[in-house]
């Protein structure tokens, strides 16, 4: 169990230091989008409205990861488990999931970014 939450834990870690690069590409594309007689392009409205969708639903899969956990409570302690609400695991699940909206969005962002695709 320890190695499978590493090796999460690095691959999201991995992921979310993409955020920088996907930040650096859309820079130009913002810069020519002010320069431009409309005031918000189409680049510039994306940015700022994923932050919001993502943290959205960050938030609703670590209130459902949570949820499951404390679910899972009575037929952990009958089985003779110490349940993962108190061991930490269910925080762990938790963050994991708040964290992979993002990640997906960062790594779709960079494909749509990233110049030669």
């Amino acid at each position: 169990m320890v190695k499978k939450s590493r090796r999460a834990a690095t691959a999201a870690a991995a992921d979310l230091m993409l955020a920088p690069m996907v930040a650096w590409l859309r820079l130009p594309v913002m810069a020519s989008e002010a320069l431009s007689a409309t005031p918000f392009g189409r680049e510039t409205v994306a940015a700022a409205s994923e932050k919001a969708a993502v943290a959205a639903e960050g938030l609703v899969a670590a209130q459902l990861a949570m949820a499951g956990s404390m679910l899972s409570f009575w037929p952990e302690v009958l089985a003779g488990r110490t349940p993962s609400l108190l061991n930490g695991a269910a925080a762990e699940r938790s963050l994991h999931a708040a964290l992979r909206p993002t990640r997906r969005r960062v790594k779709a962002n960079l494909r749509r970014l990233r110049p030669g695709r």
